[in-house]
């Protein structure tokens, strides 16, 4: 990541923020920017953050954009913000949002309805609304938005952008105004999912954040089981087909898609706003808004307003609905890793969601409202376009990846596919390939909490290719590349069925053997220990440049009966060599 960021230039930035001006509500002067950026260090140095202005940042009001609301300059910077701060994010400005974090379009604040990056005559999207914008056109690198019913995954999909919801609790909200306590998480927006993926690394954990299971998967299996809608209610035209399109690229590249029932996870979204669950927001600002309805928009009042008339019994019962829901829901996830959704059914008009404000609204949030609710974790990544014709022009069409709470890095990996990350390194051969080596996923990058990882040194049969690789995709793992151990370790191959490499430290006359490196989750390794059969055990293998891993080994006895390969280099390699001639 370079120190220039966007690439974009302060005087272009600054023509770009003049004409769009709802997008943020304060912002830095550019000099003090640039010099911070100069002398920013870390794994964000040069990335410039734009802030929901829900979210606290030292000295800028927080407004929730409700001006009234903001009692003066925070005075210090939200944990999130701190955390990006301290990894050499910079801080540009703070950003327009749907007032109180209460809706989905981007166009309920005083500070003027933010519009789409690249058709202005459509919402940008919501609640999170400037945020998303400001990456859109390139006034931010990456941008802090909040999710409690799509908001920031909705204006994720209209601009064109990654976004990253992460499951509830592993973020701290410590700073952030409320929507619904029980539902909010702090996302991340940016141009692309691996800028997204070194942001959350910084930006999770910490003090009063929910801790990882330690057998949290690392990765989604190569040929992963992926969930899609029975129908699509509430689509644009054009929009379905550009859905349907992307779960067979999906299938085309190995993963198993198949259709479950939808309308339980639909009948969940109602609840959150049209049942009793929407008290929560009341709960959280409702004191204010009914004490100033002469400052908040009318829109937003009306719903946080009536929110606190519902009756408690009415929220017990929609809580035991939900659960009833949740339990259903799940059990039709059973056997699947991820559920995939069109993040939005449609790019509505400013003038659309004028005439029908809250009609529109929660039709925006058909495929986003549930995932909270259920504790889920979500990327929503781009996904193509849709020409709805020469008077609307050309949608941003996105999609979302749903996955069960921990599962993060599942929802990564499956997400990434669809960006069309480049193809895996030249060194896999066979089989379903592995995702490219490369940085730790965000839920194992965590500096101070995540998923503790165990590097695993691999010979044979649990080669990438070879037929013993799905134990370790069940267990979570993920594929980190080729290596190979020192030059003091023999291979034999065991008189086992089917056969098996067996590895042997020997010091003097032994040499380099070929493998690879699996992150396994460290909480997952006991039970694959567990699994070994005689006389195959676990130790310490070490490598070519001097790290040691866990690895495969073999009693001596078993090796010594078995026959010396050792000169092939690898189990690949003999495999190669003694494999019969194609007829």
């Amino acid at each position: 990541m370079s120190a220039c960021g966007t690439g974009v230039r302060t005087g272009k930035r600054e023509a770009v923020r003049g004409r769009r001006p709802e997008v943020f509500i304060a912002h830095r002067d550019e000099a003090a920017v640039a010099a911070e950026l100069a002398r920013a260090s870390g794994p964000l140095a040069g990335l410039r953050l734009a802030v929901k202005n829900n979210v606290d940042v030292a000295g800028f009001a927080t407004t929730a954009a409700c001006p009234a609301f903001a009692t003066g300059p925070a005075a210090a910077d939200a944990a999130a913000v701190a955390r990006l701060r301290a990894a050499g994010a910079t801080v540009v400005g703070v950003t327009n949002l749907d007032q109180f974090a209460t809706g989905l379009v981007g166009q309920r604040s005083p500070y003027g309805g933010v519009r789409d990056a690249r058709r202005p005559s459509h919402v940008s999207g919501g609640s999170s609304s400037g945020s998303a914008v400001a990456v859109a056109l390139g006034l931010a690198d990456l941008a802090i938005g909040t999710d409690t019913a799509g908001s920031g995954r909705v204006p994720a999909a209209y601009q064109g952008i990654a976004g990253i919801k992460p499951t509830l609790g592993t973020v701290s909200v410590s700073g952030v105004v409320p929507a619904c306590r029980s539902y909010d998480a702090v996302t991340i927006m940016a141009r692309d999912l691996g800028t997204a993926d070194a942001a959350m690394a910084a930006m999770a954990g910490g003090p009063g954040t929910r801790p990882w299971p330690a057998d949290a998967p690392l990765a989604a299996p190569a040929a992963a089981r992926v969930a899609v809608p029975d129908h699509l209610p509430a689509m644009d035209p054009g929009w379905a087909e550009a859905f349907a399109a992307v779960a067979e690229r999906l299938r085309a590249a190995g993963a198993v898609v198949a259709p479950i029932r939808i309308e339980p996870f639909l009948a969940a979204a109602r609840l959150l706003y049209d049942g009793a669950l929407v008290a929560e927001r009341h709960a959280a600002v409702g004191a204010f808004v009914d004490a100033h309805p002469g400052e908040v928009d009318p829109t937003v009042g009306a719903i946080i307003s009536r929110a606190g008339t519902l009756p408690a019994s009415a929220l017990a019962r929609d809580l035991a609905r939900l659960e009833e829901l949740r339990q259903e829901c799940m059990g039709l996830l059973d056997g699947f890793d991820a559920l995939l959704v069109p993040t939005a059914p449609g790019h509505p008009t400013v003038a659309e969601v004028a005439a029908e404000p809250v009609a529109v609204n929660s039709r925006v949030g058909t495929y986003t409202n549930f995932c909270n609710l259920f504790d889920l974790c979500a990327v929503a990544v781009p996904a193509g376009t849709v020409d709805e014709g020469p008077e609307r022009g050309i949608a941003q069409f996105g999609v979302t990846v749903l996955a069960r709470p921990f599962h993060d890095a599942v929802a990564l990996d499956l997400a990434r596919r669809i960006e069309r990350l480049p193809d895996p390194p030249a060194e896999y051969a066979g089989g379903a390939p592995p995702l490219p080596a490369g940085p730790l996923p965000w839920p194992a990058a965590i500096a101070d909490g995540g998923v503790p990882a165990v590097e695993l040194f691999v010979v044979g049969a649990h080669l990438a290719g070879q037929p013993l690789e799905p134990e370790l995709r069940r267990l979570g793992a993920r594929w980190h590349g080729p290596a190979r151990t020192s030059s003091a370790y023999t291979l034999h191959v065991l008189d086992t069925v089917p056969p098996k490499p067996g590895l042997t430290r020997v010091g003097a006359g032994g040499a380099p053997i070929e493998g690879e490196i699996w992150l396994v989750p460290e909480g997952a390794l006991g039970r694959f220990l567990a699994g070994l059969p005689a006389p195959m055990s676990l130790g310490r293998v070490e490598l070519s440049d001097g790290r040691w891993a866990v690895g495969f080994g073999c009693t001596a006895e078993a090796a010594s009966a078995g026959r010396d390969i050792t000169g092939y280099g690898g189990w690949r390699a003999w495999l190669a060599a003694t494999r019969p001639p194609a007829a």
